[in-house]
Protein backbone atom coordinates (compact mmCIF):
# COMPACT_ATOMS: atom_id res chain seq x y z
CA UNK A 1 0.00 0.00 0.00
CA UNK A 2 1.42 3.39 -0.96
CA UNK A 3 2.19 5.84 1.81
CA UNK A 4 -0.52 8.47 2.25
CA UNK A 5 0.45 12.01 1.34
CA UNK A 6 0.77 14.49 4.19
CA UNK A 7 2.21 17.92 4.93
CA UNK A 8 5.92 18.33 5.68
CA UNK A 9 6.66 18.20 9.40
CA UNK A 10 6.40 21.67 10.89
CA UNK A 11 4.46 23.06 7.91
CA UNK A 12 0.78 23.09 8.74
CA UNK A 13 -2.52 23.54 6.96
CA UNK A 14 -4.70 26.33 8.33
CA UNK A 15 -8.18 24.88 8.08
CA UNK A 16 -11.46 26.73 7.37
CA UNK A 17 -12.40 26.53 11.06
CA UNK A 18 -9.20 28.43 11.90
CA UNK A 19 -9.02 31.04 9.15
CA UNK A 20 -11.72 33.38 10.53
CA UNK A 21 -9.52 34.11 13.56
CA UNK A 22 -6.47 34.61 11.30
CA UNK A 23 -8.42 37.02 9.10
CA UNK A 24 -9.69 38.90 12.17
CA UNK A 25 -6.15 39.25 13.53
CA UNK A 26 -4.61 40.23 10.20
CA UNK A 27 -7.42 42.69 9.49
CA UNK A 28 -7.04 44.31 12.92
CA UNK A 29 -3.31 44.78 12.38
CA UNK A 30 -3.74 46.10 8.84
CA UNK A 31 -6.36 48.61 9.95
CA UNK A 32 -4.14 49.81 12.79
CA UNK A 33 -1.10 50.26 10.53
CA UNK A 34 -3.20 52.13 7.98
CA UNK A 35 -4.19 54.50 10.77
CA UNK A 36 -0.54 55.19 11.59
CA UNK A 37 0.40 55.89 7.97
CA UNK A 38 2.26 52.67 7.16
CA UNK A 39 2.10 51.25 3.63
CA UNK A 40 2.23 47.61 2.64
CA UNK A 41 5.08 46.09 0.63
CA UNK A 42 5.14 42.51 -0.71
CA UNK A 43 8.43 40.68 -1.30
CA UNK A 44 9.22 37.25 -2.79
CA UNK A 45 9.61 34.32 -0.40
CA UNK A 46 12.80 33.17 -2.16
CA UNK A 47 15.99 35.26 -2.23
CA UNK A 48 19.65 34.71 -3.10
CA UNK A 49 21.33 33.02 -0.11
CA UNK A 50 23.99 35.73 0.01
CA UNK A 51 21.35 38.25 1.11
CA UNK A 52 20.81 36.50 4.42
CA UNK A 53 24.49 35.70 4.98
CA UNK A 54 25.36 39.38 4.58
CA UNK A 55 22.50 40.74 6.66
CA UNK A 56 21.72 38.22 9.41
CA UNK A 57 25.35 37.12 9.91
CA UNK A 58 27.08 33.90 8.85
CA UNK A 59 27.72 32.79 12.46
CA UNK A 60 24.10 33.09 13.63
CA UNK A 61 22.03 29.99 14.35
CA UNK A 62 19.64 30.96 11.54
CA UNK A 63 22.29 30.95 8.83
CA UNK A 64 24.36 28.09 10.24
CA UNK A 65 21.60 25.63 11.07
CA UNK A 66 18.09 26.74 10.14
CA UNK A 67 17.83 28.03 6.57
CA UNK A 68 16.17 26.14 3.73
CA UNK A 69 18.83 26.58 1.04
CA UNK A 70 19.05 24.92 -2.38
CA UNK A 71 20.58 25.34 -5.84
CA UNK A 72 18.27 26.18 -8.71
CA UNK A 73 18.73 24.98 -12.30
CA UNK A 74 21.12 27.83 -13.02
CA UNK A 75 23.37 26.79 -10.14
CA UNK A 76 22.41 29.82 -8.03
CA UNK A 77 22.13 29.30 -4.26
CA UNK A 78 18.63 30.32 -3.18
CA UNK A 79 16.99 30.39 0.26
CA UNK A 80 13.42 30.47 1.51
CA UNK A 81 13.32 33.65 3.55
CA UNK A 82 13.87 33.01 7.28
CA UNK A 83 12.86 36.57 8.22
CA UNK A 84 11.55 39.69 6.48
CA UNK A 85 13.85 42.61 7.30
CA UNK A 86 16.65 41.58 4.93
CA UNK A 87 14.20 41.17 2.05
CA UNK A 88 12.63 44.55 2.79
CA UNK A 89 16.02 46.27 2.86
CA UNK A 90 16.94 44.59 -0.43
CA UNK A 91 13.67 45.80 -1.96
CA UNK A 92 14.03 49.44 -0.89
CA UNK A 93 17.62 49.47 -2.12
CA UNK A 94 16.79 47.85 -5.44
CA UNK A 95 13.97 50.30 -6.14
CA UNK A 96 15.71 53.35 -4.66
CA UNK A 97 12.76 54.37 -2.50
CA UNK A 98 14.88 55.46 0.47
CA UNK A 99 17.27 57.59 -1.60
CA UNK A 100 17.71 61.25 -0.76
CA UNK A 101 16.64 60.68 2.83
CA UNK A 102 13.06 59.70 1.90
CA UNK A 103 11.23 58.40 4.97
CA UNK A 104 9.56 55.05 4.33
CA UNK A 105 7.13 53.45 6.82
CA UNK A 106 6.40 49.97 5.50
CA UNK A 107 4.77 46.72 6.58
CA UNK A 108 4.50 43.22 5.15
CA UNK A 109 2.94 39.88 5.99
CA UNK A 110 3.59 36.32 4.94
CA UNK A 111 5.32 33.00 5.57
CA UNK A 112 8.90 32.58 6.80
CA UNK A 113 10.89 29.33 6.91
CA UNK A 114 13.36 27.91 9.42
CA UNK A 115 14.40 24.30 9.91
CA UNK A 116 13.78 24.15 13.66
CA UNK A 117 12.46 21.43 15.95
CA UNK A 118 8.67 21.80 15.66
CA UNK A 119 6.79 22.36 18.91
CA UNK A 120 3.76 24.26 20.10
CA UNK A 121 4.11 27.84 18.88
CA UNK A 122 7.25 27.10 16.82
CA UNK A 123 7.02 25.80 13.27
CA UNK A 124 9.20 25.37 10.20
CA UNK A 125 6.82 27.44 8.11
CA UNK A 126 5.50 30.25 10.25
CA UNK A 127 3.82 33.56 9.50
CA UNK A 128 4.83 37.05 10.49
CA UNK A 129 3.65 40.61 10.16
CA UNK A 130 6.65 42.93 10.01
CA UNK A 131 7.06 46.69 10.15
CA UNK A 132 10.13 48.62 8.96
CA UNK A 133 10.94 52.35 9.04
CA UNK A 134 13.83 53.98 7.16
CA UNK A 135 15.54 57.38 7.46
CA UNK A 136 14.34 58.27 10.95
CA UNK A 137 17.16 58.13 13.50
CA UNK A 138 15.61 59.39 16.74
CA UNK A 139 13.98 57.61 19.66
CA UNK A 140 10.60 59.06 18.69
CA UNK A 141 10.05 56.48 15.93
CA UNK A 142 11.26 53.66 18.21
CA UNK A 143 8.59 54.79 20.65
CA UNK A 144 5.92 54.96 17.94
CA UNK A 145 6.51 51.32 17.02
CA UNK A 146 6.11 50.26 20.63
CA UNK A 147 3.08 52.52 21.16
CA UNK A 148 1.25 51.08 18.15
CA UNK A 149 1.90 47.52 19.34
CA UNK A 150 0.56 48.54 22.77
CA UNK A 151 -2.55 49.85 21.05
CA UNK A 152 -2.86 46.56 19.16
CA UNK A 153 -2.78 44.55 22.38
CA UNK A 154 -5.58 46.79 23.64
CA UNK A 155 -7.68 46.20 20.53
CA UNK A 156 -7.19 42.45 20.94
CA UNK A 157 -7.85 42.51 24.69
CA UNK A 158 -4.50 40.97 25.68
CA UNK A 159 -2.59 43.82 27.36
CA UNK A 160 -2.62 42.10 30.74
CA UNK A 161 -0.95 39.02 29.23
CA UNK A 162 2.14 40.66 27.66
CA UNK A 163 5.20 42.42 29.08
CA UNK A 164 7.55 44.79 27.26
CA UNK A 165 11.27 44.10 27.72
CA UNK A 166 13.79 46.74 26.61
CA UNK A 167 17.54 47.02 26.20
CA UNK A 168 20.12 49.04 24.32
CA UNK A 169 22.97 47.32 22.47
CA UNK A 170 24.80 50.57 21.82
CA UNK A 171 26.84 51.30 18.73
CA UNK A 172 29.04 48.75 16.96
CA UNK A 173 32.09 50.26 18.67
CA UNK A 174 30.51 49.96 22.12
CA UNK A 175 29.52 46.35 21.45
CA UNK A 176 33.06 45.55 20.31
CA UNK A 177 34.49 46.83 23.61
CA UNK A 178 31.89 44.90 25.56
CA UNK A 179 32.45 41.75 23.52
CA UNK A 180 36.14 41.85 24.35
CA UNK A 181 35.43 42.14 28.08
CA UNK A 182 32.77 39.39 27.98
CA UNK A 183 35.02 36.98 26.08
CA UNK A 184 37.84 37.58 28.56
CA UNK A 185 35.52 36.88 31.50
CA UNK A 186 33.98 33.72 29.98
CA UNK A 187 37.25 32.35 28.61
CA UNK A 188 38.54 32.11 32.16
CA UNK A 189 35.49 29.99 33.00
CA UNK A 190 35.08 28.08 29.75
CA UNK A 191 34.89 24.68 31.44
CA UNK A 192 31.68 25.75 33.19
CA UNK A 193 29.95 26.75 29.94
CA UNK A 194 27.48 24.51 28.13
CA UNK A 195 28.53 23.13 24.74
CA UNK A 196 26.49 25.61 22.68
CA UNK A 197 27.89 28.59 24.62
CA UNK A 198 31.47 27.34 24.12
CA UNK A 199 30.86 27.34 20.38
CA UNK A 200 29.39 30.85 20.53
CA UNK A 201 32.32 32.16 22.56
CA UNK A 202 34.43 32.46 19.41
CA UNK A 203 31.67 33.24 16.94
CA UNK A 204 28.84 35.23 18.58
CA UNK A 205 29.53 35.68 22.32
CA UNK A 206 26.68 38.13 22.98
CA UNK A 207 24.22 35.32 22.23
CA UNK A 208 25.51 33.54 25.34
CA UNK A 209 23.64 36.16 27.39
CA UNK A 210 20.41 34.66 26.03
CA UNK A 211 21.33 31.08 27.00
CA UNK A 212 18.52 29.01 28.53
CA UNK A 213 20.95 26.79 30.46
CA UNK A 214 20.65 27.54 34.22
CA UNK A 215 24.35 26.89 34.93
CA UNK A 216 25.38 29.34 32.22
CA UNK A 217 22.96 31.96 33.50
CA UNK A 218 24.41 31.54 37.00
CA UNK A 219 27.88 32.12 35.55
CA UNK A 220 26.70 35.35 33.91
CA UNK A 221 25.58 36.95 37.18
CA UNK A 222 29.03 38.45 37.79
CA UNK A 223 29.89 38.96 34.11
CA UNK A 224 30.53 42.46 32.69
CA UNK A 225 27.32 44.37 31.95
CA UNK A 226 26.62 45.81 28.52
CA UNK A 227 25.14 48.97 30.08
CA UNK A 228 28.58 49.83 31.50
CA UNK A 229 30.04 49.95 27.99
CA UNK A 230 27.36 52.06 26.27
CA UNK A 231 28.47 55.18 24.44
CA UNK A 232 26.92 58.55 25.28
CA UNK A 233 24.91 58.70 22.02
CA UNK A 234 23.24 55.37 22.78
CA UNK A 235 22.53 56.37 26.39
CA UNK A 236 20.79 59.55 25.28
CA UNK A 237 18.80 57.63 22.65
CA UNK A 238 17.69 55.04 25.21
CA UNK A 239 16.79 57.73 27.74
CA UNK A 240 14.71 59.46 25.08
CA UNK A 241 12.85 56.26 24.30
CA UNK A 242 12.13 55.57 27.97
CA UNK A 243 10.90 59.13 28.49
CA UNK A 244 8.39 58.74 25.66
CA UNK A 245 7.15 55.38 26.91
CA UNK A 246 6.77 56.85 30.39
CA UNK A 247 4.80 59.77 28.93
CA UNK A 248 2.53 57.33 27.07
CA UNK A 249 1.98 55.29 30.23
CA UNK A 250 3.41 52.08 28.76
CA UNK A 251 5.00 49.80 31.40
CA UNK A 252 8.28 48.07 30.58
CA UNK A 253 11.12 46.08 32.11
CA UNK A 254 14.81 46.68 31.39
CA UNK A 255 16.37 43.34 30.44
CA UNK A 256 20.18 43.73 30.20
CA UNK A 257 20.49 40.24 28.68
CA UNK A 258 18.17 40.98 25.76
CA UNK A 259 20.37 40.87 22.66
CA UNK A 260 18.13 39.37 19.88
CA UNK A 261 19.39 36.66 17.54
CA UNK A 262 20.38 38.75 14.51
CA UNK A 263 23.72 40.48 14.01
CA UNK A 264 22.33 43.65 12.48
CA UNK A 265 20.72 45.11 15.63
CA UNK A 266 22.19 48.11 17.47
CA UNK A 267 20.92 50.59 20.05
CA UNK A 268 17.23 49.83 20.81
CA UNK A 269 16.05 46.23 21.04
CA UNK A 270 12.71 45.14 22.50
CA UNK A 271 10.49 42.12 22.94
CA UNK A 272 6.87 41.64 23.94
CA UNK A 273 6.74 38.41 25.96
CA UNK A 274 4.01 36.37 27.63
CA UNK A 275 4.01 33.62 30.24
CA UNK A 276 0.76 32.11 28.90
CA UNK A 277 2.29 29.98 26.11
CA UNK A 278 4.96 27.98 27.88
CA UNK A 279 8.46 28.05 26.40
CA UNK A 280 7.50 30.12 23.33
CA UNK A 281 7.04 33.38 25.17
CA UNK A 282 8.06 36.02 22.59
CA UNK A 283 5.11 37.24 20.48
CA UNK A 284 6.63 40.40 18.97
CA UNK A 285 10.22 41.63 18.81
CA UNK A 286 12.42 44.11 17.02
CA UNK A 287 14.86 46.95 17.28
CA UNK A 288 17.10 49.39 15.49
CA UNK A 289 19.47 48.41 12.65
CA UNK A 290 21.10 51.68 11.55
CA UNK A 291 24.05 49.99 9.81
CA UNK A 292 22.21 47.34 7.82
CA UNK A 293 21.41 49.33 4.66
CA UNK A 294 25.02 50.45 4.32
CA UNK A 295 26.21 46.90 5.06
CA UNK A 296 24.10 45.72 2.11
CA UNK A 297 25.57 48.25 -0.31
CA UNK A 298 23.43 51.33 0.25
CA UNK A 299 24.19 54.74 1.72
CA UNK A 300 24.05 55.16 5.53
CA UNK A 301 20.34 54.90 6.35
CA UNK A 302 18.79 54.65 9.82
CA UNK A 303 16.37 51.74 10.19
CA UNK A 304 14.12 50.28 12.87
CA UNK A 305 11.39 47.66 12.86
CA UNK A 306 9.74 44.66 14.43
CA UNK A 307 8.01 41.40 13.55
CA UNK A 308 5.18 39.59 15.28
CA UNK A 309 4.39 35.89 15.04
CA UNK A 310 0.84 35.28 13.84
CA UNK A 311 0.67 31.66 15.05
CA UNK A 312 1.67 32.62 18.57
CA UNK A 313 -0.68 35.59 18.80
CA UNK A 314 -3.59 33.56 17.44
CA UNK A 315 -2.75 30.87 20.00
CA UNK A 316 -2.63 33.53 22.73
CA UNK A 317 -6.08 34.83 21.75
CA UNK A 318 -7.44 31.29 21.96
CA UNK A 319 -5.68 30.55 25.25
CA UNK A 320 -7.06 33.73 26.86
CA UNK A 321 -10.50 33.15 25.30
CA UNK A 322 -10.31 36.51 23.53
CA UNK A 323 -11.75 35.25 20.25
CA UNK A 324 -14.75 37.43 19.28
CA UNK A 325 -17.96 35.44 19.54
CA UNK A 326 -19.15 36.55 16.11
CA UNK A 327 -16.27 34.67 14.46
CA UNK A 328 -17.98 31.41 15.30
CA UNK A 329 -20.75 32.31 12.84
CA UNK A 330 -19.72 32.56 9.20
CA UNK A 331 -23.22 32.68 7.66
CA UNK A 332 -26.00 35.16 8.41
CA UNK A 333 -28.71 33.78 6.13
CA UNK A 334 -29.27 30.41 4.44
CA UNK A 335 -31.54 30.44 1.37
CA UNK A 336 -33.65 27.28 0.90
CA UNK A 337 -35.40 26.80 -2.47
CA UNK A 338 -37.71 23.96 -3.56
CA UNK A 339 -38.40 23.37 -7.24
CA UNK A 340 -36.83 24.76 -10.39
CA UNK A 341 -38.82 28.01 -10.56
CA UNK A 342 -38.02 28.65 -6.89
CA UNK A 343 -34.32 27.98 -7.45
CA UNK A 344 -34.25 30.48 -10.33
CA UNK A 345 -36.08 33.10 -8.25
CA UNK A 346 -33.82 32.44 -5.23
CA UNK A 347 -30.74 33.08 -7.33
CA UNK A 348 -32.10 36.45 -8.48
CA UNK A 349 -33.28 37.43 -4.99
CA UNK A 350 -29.97 36.41 -3.40
CA UNK A 351 -28.03 38.67 -5.74
CA UNK A 352 -30.46 41.52 -5.10
CA UNK A 353 -29.93 41.09 -1.33
CA UNK A 354 -26.16 41.18 -1.77
CA UNK A 355 -26.57 44.47 -3.66
CA UNK A 356 -28.85 45.96 -0.98
CA UNK A 357 -26.94 44.67 2.05
CA UNK A 358 -23.17 44.87 1.48
CA UNK A 359 -21.37 42.55 3.86
CA UNK A 360 -24.32 40.15 4.13
CA UNK A 361 -23.10 36.58 4.46
CA UNK A 362 -25.69 34.65 2.50
CA UNK A 363 -25.38 30.99 1.58
CA UNK A 364 -27.77 29.72 -1.06
CA UNK A 365 -28.60 26.02 -1.02
CA UNK A 366 -27.01 23.95 -3.78
CA UNK A 367 -27.81 20.36 -4.67
CA UNK A 368 -31.58 20.65 -4.15
CA UNK A 369 -32.99 18.38 -1.40
CA UNK A 370 -36.20 18.03 0.58
CA UNK A 371 -37.64 20.68 2.88
CA UNK A 372 -36.33 18.79 5.90
CA UNK A 373 -32.81 18.24 4.51
CA UNK A 374 -32.40 21.87 3.42
CA UNK A 375 -33.50 23.19 6.82
CA UNK A 376 -31.08 20.77 8.44
CA UNK A 377 -28.26 22.19 6.31
CA UNK A 378 -29.42 25.71 7.18
CA UNK A 379 -29.23 24.92 10.88
CA UNK A 380 -25.81 23.28 10.51
CA UNK A 381 -24.45 26.33 8.69
CA UNK A 382 -24.83 28.42 11.84
CA UNK A 383 -27.04 30.98 10.10
CA UNK A 384 -29.36 33.17 12.12
CA UNK A 385 -32.20 32.96 9.59
CA UNK A 386 -33.38 30.68 6.85
CA UNK A 387 -35.13 32.07 3.79
CA UNK A 388 -37.73 29.63 2.46
CA UNK A 389 -38.93 29.78 -1.16
CA UNK A 390 -41.18 27.23 -2.84
CA UNK A 391 -43.50 27.19 -5.84
CA UNK A 392 -46.36 28.75 -3.81
CA UNK A 393 -44.13 31.58 -2.54
CA UNK A 394 -42.95 32.29 -6.07
CA UNK A 395 -46.56 32.60 -7.22
CA UNK A 396 -47.30 35.05 -4.40
CA UNK A 397 -43.93 36.87 -4.72
CA UNK A 398 -43.13 36.36 -1.03
CA UNK A 399 -40.32 34.67 0.91
CA UNK A 400 -40.58 32.88 4.25
CA UNK A 401 -38.15 34.07 6.95
CA UNK A 402 -37.56 31.49 9.67
CA UNK A 403 -35.46 32.26 12.83
CA UNK A 404 -32.97 29.48 13.52
CA UNK A 405 -31.35 30.59 16.80
CA UNK A 406 -34.36 31.76 18.77
CA UNK A 407 -38.01 30.97 19.14
CA UNK A 408 -40.16 32.70 16.59
CA UNK A 409 -42.72 32.04 13.90
CA UNK A 410 -41.88 31.98 10.22
CA UNK A 411 -43.03 35.18 8.49
CA UNK A 412 -43.85 35.82 4.84
CA UNK A 413 -42.31 38.98 3.38
CA UNK A 414 -42.83 40.45 -0.08
CA UNK A 415 -39.87 40.43 -2.41
CA UNK A 416 -39.63 44.22 -2.60
CA UNK A 417 -39.51 44.58 1.21
CA UNK A 418 -37.19 41.64 1.82
CA UNK A 419 -33.91 43.57 2.04
CA UNK A 420 -35.22 46.18 4.47
CA UNK A 421 -36.90 43.55 6.67
CA UNK A 422 -33.84 41.31 6.73
CA UNK A 423 -31.58 44.23 7.66
CA UNK A 424 -33.83 45.02 10.61
CA UNK A 425 -33.79 41.38 11.74
CA UNK A 426 -30.01 41.18 11.64
CA UNK A 427 -29.58 44.44 13.55
CA UNK A 428 -32.02 43.46 16.31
Amino acid sequence: MSKSLQAIRGMNDILPEETPLWRYFEGTVAGLLDGYGYRQIRMPIVEFTELFKRSIGEVTDIVEKEMYTFEDRNGDSLTLRPEGTASCVRAVLEHGITGGGQVQKLWYAGPMFRHERPQKGRYRQFHQIGVEVFNLAGPDIDAELIVLTWRLWGLLGIRDAVTLELNSLGTAEARARYREALVEYLSARVEALDEDSRRRLTSNPLRILDSKVPETQALLVDAPKLADYLDEESRLHFDGLRARLDAAGIPYVINPKLVRGLDYYGKTVFEWVTDKLGAQGTVCAGGRYDGLVEQMGGKPTPGVGFAMGIERLVLLLETLEKVPAELARQVDVYFCAFGESAELAALTLAERLRDELPGLRLLINAGAGSFKSQLKKADKSGALYALVLGEDEVGQRVVGIKPLRENGEQQSIGWDALGEHLAACLQA
